[in-house]
């Protein structure tokens, strides 16, 4: 079996957008639809038609595009069943644990509830490639819209079983002001320095920070770090649970500057 291909580009202000080919049966899927011509652009780039649509969840900046470029290639949308209503031509839906083929590629569904209600992850184990969209950034998670804190800590549990070298694919280039932001409360964190250094290279040289490894995010992002001593010292909470710890992170996170 070929492995897969990817391409990866920048859509609208800060959001990522990747296509999926696969050469064997010339399958081609978009992760989420953020903003028509850039997909387009790629599309034509690398010579491939889009045959589906892999949504992850309801906000317009990841479903934008879905009517037309369903309307021009026929494609087949996929996305979670527990925001079926909310995401425009929708054809499949999907809940957690179910798998489906891409070709030969096996997916296997996340559903990871946080930053939306019905929010899903994509899973290739056979491609160690995760789409985790708005679910887990680099060095971040998403905001809490529509769930709480125990439910988006209990979602990133789920991811983290994956294994290290599983390359994890996100939906936005948040990663700078997360690096700044993680410093702030794991400063003493060798590999997160290290890390937050060549972030910098690579944003000064204008390249992407996507993918990063679930390793390195076990490793060095705080949101998936609360049981870490370091932590729990800084924010004074050596006596409180993980969920906790991760609640106050997330707090911090939403008023950091």
């Amino acid at each position: 079996m070929k492995p897969l291909e990817l391409e990866v580009f920048s859509c609208r202000t800060d959001n990522f957008g990747v296509l999926v080919h696969d050469p064997e049966t010339g399958l081609t899927a978009s992760i989420d639809a953020p903003e028509e011509a850039p997909i387009l652009a790629a599309a034509e780039r690398r010579g491939w038609k889009l045959t589906h649509i892999f949504t992850t969840h309801h906000h317009t900046d990841h479903v934008e595009a879905n009517l037309a470029l369903k309307e021009r290639y026929g494609l087949e949308i996929i996305g979670p069943v527990n925001e079926a209503v909310a995401i425009p031509g929708l054809d499949r839906t999907v809940g957690d644990g179910d798998e489906f083929l891409f070709g030969e590629h096996p997916v296997r569904v996340i559903e990871t509830p946080g930053h939306t209600a019905g929010h899903v992850c994509y899973h290739l184990p056979d491609d160690k490639i995760l789409f985790a969209a708005d679910t887990l950034f680099a060095l971040g998670c998403g905001r809490l819209f529509e769930r709480s804190a125990a439910d988006m800590w209990h979602s990133l549990q789920k991811l983290c079983v994956l294994p290290d070298e599983t390359a994890v694919y996100f939906g936005h280039e948040y990663t700078q002001s997360n690096a700044r932001f993680a410093l702030s409360v794991d400063g003493d964190n060798e590999a997160l320095q290290r890390r937050a250094a060549q972030i910098d290279e690579l944003r000064a040289s204008g390249k992407f920070t996507i993918p990063t490894m679930m390793g390195l995010e076990k490793e060095t992002n705080p949101f998936l770090r609360p049981a870490d001593p370091a932590i729990r010292r800084h924010l004074v909470m050596e006596g409180k649970t993980n969920e906790e710890v991760f609640a106050e992170i997330r707090k911090r996170k939403d008023t950091f500057k």
